[in-house]
């Protein structure tokens, strides 16, 4: 499997009632798909996974699919309880989809070994190719790492740790074990902030949650950073990106609950956040308008 350019991870809409809105979700991705995104991970982070019971989740998973038509790759997220993402790996290859986003295990913080077997069991419900992710407790030594990219189905490794030397000696120990072919991503929060240090350590894919309101920057940015433009991406960064994670860091959640509402000024009702992430105040909200107006201007 191929993944390229910028990766899309949409928000899952709700509507007046609170449930999931399958028909807002489809005009969500097909806006998307229009952009050229290089793949779109459904009922992930950014898509509010942790809110979702199985048959939202395989609502969301399925209409992504039926969106996408087959222009990219759609991968589902699986993740929480074993049982649960166990569950997952199954709805989402039984709708269609062409890979899967292992999210971190609740709460608990396994062993080395308990890791291994948390993967092995998702692996093991599905065919699908599995991308891994490290995120809050889950830390994945390098030796770890190497050993879950030997199983036949886990063709990735996404970080949003940050730790810079952590990450470049796992690209090293994993790279030397299978080969070039393996993928890595940069999955921190607002990942265009990190991406010119992911990349100097041989980590060239990364999520765009930007790319759910403002596609065109995301994709200007992400043409910039490949074509080795640091002055454009320096003038991205600092006019757009870096105020845009001044603003997010202010309240925990930010980083979906303010994509989440950039969808919905740019003009589609994907209703608010479940708890516990909270939506913008505002004057939040206002400020967000006005950063957006700025993508506008520099795309």
């Amino acid at each position: 499997m191929t993944v390229n350019g910028v990766l899309f991870f949409p928000v899952t809409p709700f509507d007046g009632s609170g449930a999931v809105d399958a028909d807002r979700l489809a005009e969500h991705v097909k806006a998307g798909l229009s952009h050229g995104p290089g793949g779109v991970f459904a009922a992930c982070g950014t898509g509010e996974f942790h809110a979702l019971d199985i048959d939202e989740y395989t609502t969301v998973v399925s209409t992504a699919v039926g969106a996408v038509g087959g222009a990219v790759p759609v991968f589902g997220g699986a993740g929480g309880a074993l049982p649960h993402a166990v569950a997952c790996a199954r709805r989402a290859a039984e709708a269609g989809a062409d890979g899967l986003l292992v999210l971190p295990p609740y709460l608990v913080n396994g062993p080395a070994d308990g890791l291994v077997a948390y993967v092995e069991a998702v692996a093991a419900a599905t065919d699908l190719p599995l991308v891994l992710y490290q995120r809050g407790g889950v830390r994945f030594a390098p030796s770890t790492a190497v050993r879950l990219a030997r199983l036949p189905s886990v063709v990735g490794f996404k970080d949003g740790l940050g730790d810079l030397d952590l990450m470049q000696r796992i690209v090293l120990a994993v790279r030397d074990e299978v080969g070039e072919d393996f993928m890595f991503f940069n999955g921190m929060p607002t990942a265009e902030q990190t991406q010119a240090a992911y990349r100097a350590i041989g980590v060239p894919l990364y999520s765009s949650a930007v790319f759910c309101f403002a596609p065109r920057l995301s994709v200007a940015f992400n043409q910039a950073m490949s074509a080795g433009d640091s002055a454009a991406c320096r003038a991205l960064l600092a006019e757009f990106f870096r105020p845009l994670v001044e603003l997010r860091d202010q309240v925990p959640g930010y980083a979906v609950s303010l994509v989440k509402a950039g969808v919905r000024l740019r003009g589609l009702d994907v209703g608010g956040v479940r708890p516990p992430l909270v939506d913008p105040s505002a004057a939040h909200l206002a400020r967000l308008r006005e950063l957006i107006e700025v993508a506008d201007g520099l795309a």
